[in-house]
């Protein structure tokens, strides 16, 4: 009978809540395409260009597919995280956010694969009837950089589409397509309209963290909506996962719609009074409402909910009546914010004739010559490591409270340690050197160096997996959660293999000779991309190393000292080659890069100082890693020896009588063997 009144409850629920879930889901893409018509209307967008227009169904369809393509997309995308993070795989409401993710991922690959051609009549101005638009959309798409954009997000919706699409049966297939629709975003961030302004790495650090903002949090609440009436019991528990995720969203999306928008005025307070500074002002607006509807959320729908005797009463009308306003304010944000793409920023003082440097850059030049406290404090923010930086920080934090709180104690020099590998992080990726490290290769040499062979050491001696370990919960409900994630990632096939002492070493010291003479070196200075990439791979590796040399957090290896001090001695040599190549080489790295900035620089010259400060700087911190191993090894030793005195007082030092008899026993034997030779 219990069980026929849950099951009457939870159908009487699905009942009652879709009800307002289906009106909120039909509502929010008619509610972001009037929002985006008053907001073309109210900024001049919708007005026919001067110099050639292709028409009203071009004019209003481009942004009608952005949106719809941009509502798909982040439907998919919170999709997948809930069910990667919150949901239990193969229940009913995972199937139902898996038809959900793959429905907005057909959406969303239509809306990718047509929007190019609307792209190309609207910058050529020709109407979709021209009889050449075909021949000449091929030129478009592979010589234009719009139309490479275009079709790079393409292709990457295409595969990411695909594969959410095919189904997303278990928590790793949901994180790999997340993954991948993560990546389809980059594309658009590097082509977006900022990206050639100043504060170039801001801009578009900060819209893609800002549409991965968006998507987590928008897309999350109407998988979680779609997902409520099948939870039943549950509800409660996965309303609160949902809203961790949305608070940590929340933040990401009004950090980066700041820093990105501040950018987009020209930094100054005068831009905020043009049109695009009042749509501005107008999606942050709907962010900070959204915010306080989250505010609410929390303070009152979950403590409702997990005081809620049944599963009938803990769906009730005023939890599902939140959910239907945030979702119809997030689609109209939404259409704002591509109202915002089709309106151009304000000009500003510095526009006007940019040098040769700033044109290969899309960046500001800072002052020149570069001293060594402009190398010191010179400030060059980029958003993404800003951000990266602020939850390692924030996380180490809370694992610290939770520990404090419960009574345990953790050593304060781990503590330091970490911190301090934060800050010389968030130095070495957004202030100094970071501001030169495209034009000058010593300043490039100090970020590198710092990256991957300072911070490595401290955030090792941090031993994160160990507090997160005794801290974070175990899920019992068969999700994943945090801790379940973490140790899939640490014993892992591919961990496994790139922690191995030997691999790590390789990767390290051979990923620098790879890199600098290679064109991946110029990869890295011409575009944004492959300067995160490098930082990110400079930064992994430099973990690894350390991890395998002083590392104290458990792995899936624990190779001998001497192997280490090997490895660290081999390194050592490596580095030393490196630095002395440079210094000495008459062959200019990246000629073709550093030839061209006109800054009146010997680049040669500045190539033989970056060598001197790669073995310096390469020199101290392998001296301090040869200095900690010592320390670990001699303090291994002693608790060995005190192992091995407490089992003697245990035993009457069996171990050593054992070994005692063995000898007399070969003694004895071999007496007797020479007896026998003598007779």
């Amino acid at each position: 009978m219990v069980l026929e009144r849950d099951v009457t409850a939870v159908r009487d629920v699905g009942r009652a809540e879709r009800s307002p879930v289906a009106l909120a889901l039909v509502l929010g893409v008619p509610v972001a395409l009037v929002a985006l018509v008053v907001s073309m209307v109210a900024s001049g967008a919708a007005v026919p260009g001067v110099l050639g227009d292709a028409g009203p169904v071009v004019r209003w369809g481009l942004p009608a597919l952005r949106t719809t393509g941009d509502l798909a997309v982040s439907v998919v995308l919170g999709s997948l995280l809930l069910a990667a993070f919150a949901l239990v795989p193969g229940s009913a409401a995972w199937r139902s956010v898996a038809r959900l993710a793959s429905g907005a991922a057909v959406v969303w690959v239509l809306a990718a694969v047509v929007q190019p051609v609307f792209a190309y009549a609207d910058i050529a101005g020709a109407p979709l009837s021209s009889g050449d638009l075909g021949s000449q959309i091929g030129f478009f798409l592979t010589q234009v950089p719009p139309g490479r954009t275009a079709l790079a997000t393409a292709v990457l919706a295409v595969l990411a589409g695909t594969l959410v699409a095919l189904g997303t049966a278990t928590p790793a297939s949901a994180a790999v397509a997340a993954v991948l629709t993560g990546a389809a975003l980059v594309p658009i961030a590097l082509g977006s309209h900022a990206s050639a302004e100043g504060g170039h790495h801001t801009a578009v650090s900060g819209w893609w963290l800002h549409a991965l903002g968006v998507g987590a949090w928008a897309g999350g609440l109407v998988a979680l909506a779609v997902a409520g009436p099948h939870l039943g019991r549950a509800l409660p528990v996965v309303v609160r996962r949902y809203s961790a995720l949305a608070l940590g969203s929340f933040a990401l999306v009004v950090v980066s719609g700041v820093a990105n928008g501040w950018v987009q005025v020209g930094g100054s307070l005068s831009g905020l009074a043009s049109p695009y500074g009042g749509l501005l002002a107008v999606k942050t607006a709907a962010a900070v409402a959204l915010g306080a509807a989250g505010w609410v959320h929390r303070r009152s729908a979950i403590a409702g909910l997990e005081r809620a005797a049944g599963p009938a009463a803990a769906t009730g009308r005023l939890f599902w009546r939140l959910v239907a306003g945030e979702v119809v304010v997030m689609a109209a944000t939404v259409g704002v914010a591509v109202a915002l793409v089709r309106t151009g920023p304000p000009a500003t003082a510095g526009d006007g004739p940019r040098s040769l440097a700033e044109q290969l850059t899309n960046d500001v030049v800072p002052p020149l010559p570069a001293t060594p406290l402009r190398l010191l404090a010179e400030p060059a923010p980029d958003l993404l490591w800003l951000v990266v930086c602020g939850a390692l920080a924030l996380a180490y934090g809370a694992g610290l409270r939770r520990l404090r709180a419960r009574g345990d104690r953790w050593p304060a020099g781990r503590a330091v340690s970490w911190f301090a590998g934060v800050v010389v992080l968030a130095w070495a990726t957004s202030f100094g050197p970071q501001a030169y490290i495209d034009l000058l290769f010593s300043a490039h040499m100090v970020a590198h160096m710092t990256i991957m062979m300072v911070a490595p050491i401290l955030l090792v001696a941090g031993a994160p997996i160990t507090l997160a370990m005794r801290t974070l919960p175990k899920r019992r409900d068969g999700s994943r959660g945090p801790r379940e994630w973490l140790l899939v990632l640490v014993h892992s096939r591919w961990a496994r293999f790139v922690s191995h002492p030997v691999v790590a070493a390789v990767l390290f010291a051979g990923s620098v000779i790879v890199f600098y003479f290679s064109p991946l070196f110029g990869l890295a200075l011409s575009t944004h991309l492959g300067h995160e990439l490098m930082e990110v791979h400079f930064l992994l590796t430099g973990y690894l190393f350390a991890s395998a040399v002083i590392g104290v957090d458990p792995g899936a290896w624990n190779p001998p000292y001497p192997l280490r001090l090997l490895l660290l001695l081999a390194t050592m040599a490596f580095h030393a080659f490196f630095g002395v190549a440079l210094t000495s080489g008459n062959e200019l790295l990246a000629a073709d890069w550093f030839s061209r900035l006109g800054l009146g620089v010997d680049a040669l010259a500045d190539q033989r100082t970056g060598g001197a400060i790669a073995w310096g700087i390469g020199e101290l911190p392998t001296l301090v890693l040869a200095i900690v191993l010592a320390v670990q090894w001699s303090r291994s030793d002693e608790r060995e020896t005190r192992r091995r005195d407490r089992a003697a007082d245990r035993d009457g030092d069996a171990e050593l009588a054992a070994y005692n008899a063995m000898l007399a026993a070969r003694s004895g034997a071999g007496q007797q063997g020479a007896g026998k030779q003598g007779r």
